[in-house]
């Protein structure tokens, strides 16, 4: 199957509103996981938050609604700031949105209390060296003693239970099918999107790295964290089927030092 280093570009879009909306268009499942990122980094509402690769900036959004003053969302994709944008608009929210690559960015050093990378946003780039980067670029951004908090794919759960091809029915007009291969820690994929009234929307392929307990820890240790914790086997879903990376989770959570 086809590897295609910068498949995340141009895949967040409209589409990707759709295909994925069971878990990030979800406002149930989004308020479970920021309690959880609540519980995990004892935050209060004074800290400052970046949502790195953060999309639309659903979990910044909650967070303001609960009363945090300083919350920034970053992502690459055009579509999903300036959704982001006017949602916050929409329910009056004060979240800054900011589309910059997450590896490097203007933001400012030694400024935060909290990055959160969530729903499996890390491990899209084909050379580990790049994933890493985003890593580095947390330790800048964060105060020393800041928190980082990683939200992956369990990679148990993963290689004993994502079957080769799956489909779904988005709404009453989009089908979504995959097709996927895990080949050394390294997931390949394949969707189309169809819709009944204008046929194939999407025929693409993405790519994730899946990363074991040990391998991702090596790499937070490396961009100069310590007190690393880790929960796996979290699911936040209504059930533990279907959900395809974000069916079963792992959090991981690190401090600046």
């Amino acid at each position: 199957m086809k590897i295609i280093p910068n498949w995340w570009k141009s895949f967040f879009n409209e589409i990707y509103l759709i295909t994925d909306a069971r878990s990030i268009c979800n406002p149930t499942l989004t308020f479970h996981e920021v309690d959880l990122i609540e519980k995990t980094l004892g935050l209060n509402k004074k800290d400052r938050i970046l949502d790195l690769c953060g999309g639309y900036g659903r979990h910044c959004l909650e967070f303001a609604k609960r009363g945090y003053l300083d919350l920034t969302v970053l992502d690459y994709s055009d579509f999903q700031i300036k959704h982001g944008k006017a949602a916050a608009k929409k329910q009056s929210l004060k979240v800054k949105f900011i589309r910059a690559d997450a590896r490097a960015n203007n933001l400012k050093s030694n400024y935060y209390d909290a990055v959160i990378i969530m729903a499996n946003s890390f491990g899209y780039f084909v050379k580990e060296k790049e994933n890493y980067k985003i890593l580095k670029e947390s330790g800048r951004l964060l105060k020393k003693g800041g928190k980082l908090l990683l939200d992956l794919a369990d990679p148990d759960y993963i290689k004993n239970n994502l079957k080769p091809f799956n489909w779904h029915i988005a709404n009453k007009d989009i089908i979504v099918l995959r097709k996927r291969e895990i080949n050394r820690n390294i997931l390949k994929a394949r969707e189309i999107v169809i819709s009944r009234n204008q046929g194939i929307l999407r025929d693409g392929f993405y790519y994730e790295m899946v990363y074991t307990k040990k391998k991702i820890i090596e790499l937070i240790k490396k961009a100069g964290f310590i007190n690393i914790s880790f929960k796996n086997n979290l699911s936040l879903h209504n059930r533990k089927t279907g959900y395809g990376l974000l069916t079963c989770r792992m959090f991981i959570s690190a401090i600046k030092s």
